[in-house]
């Protein structure tokens, strides 16, 4: 596989990107929900005067990457980086599970988070604030998309 161009956005910005990817690819599969929800804040955070279009195209060959995990987290320069790749991390898996009766997250992803806040070492509470931030983000696009779908419906 060729190595796409380099998406306009900063080194330390790719290395988020692709740490989010790395969760996203726990499970050997990469659903359209979990390339949306990146695609989606990865635009808002990177290009947030824009309409994302352009940002979005150039994204999404590099999630398709699936690069191992270990290989990205040394590359974090601060705390806030460490606590939005994790925040981000968990929303992507998430936020789609493989079949109904499957949950969202499914154990390979759970080991994967697991493994991720391992590498992350960041203390216990302030992971539980930032899944806790995470799951208040997740049950607010449900909602979005619920007003969403009720106003076309209705329209």
């Amino acid at each position: 596989m060729q190595t796409p161009p380099p998406p306009s956005i900063t080194p330390r910005q790719m290395n988020l990107l692709r740490i989010v990817a790395s969760m996203a690819w726990a499970d050997g599969e990469l659903a359209t929900e979990e390339v949306n929800l990146m695609l989606d804040r990865f635009c808002r955070l990177f290009a947030p005067d824009t309409d994302g279009q352009q940002m979005q195209q150039e994204l999404r060959d590099y999630i398709m990457q699936n690069i191992p995990l270990d290989e990205l987290i040394h590359q974090l320069e601060t705390q806030e980086e460490k606590e939005l790749v994790l925040q981000l991390g968990y929303e992507v898996i998430a936020s789609s599970s493989r079949t109904p009766d499957e949950p969202k997250i499914n154990a390979d992803e759970a080991a994967a988070y697991q493994k991720l806040v391992q590498l992350l070492n960041l203390p216990e509470d302030t992971v539980k604030r930032v899944e806790a931030e995470a799951s208040d983000t997740l049950e607010g696009i449900v909602e979005k998309m619920a007003q969403k779908l009720e106003q076309f419906i209705k329209g």
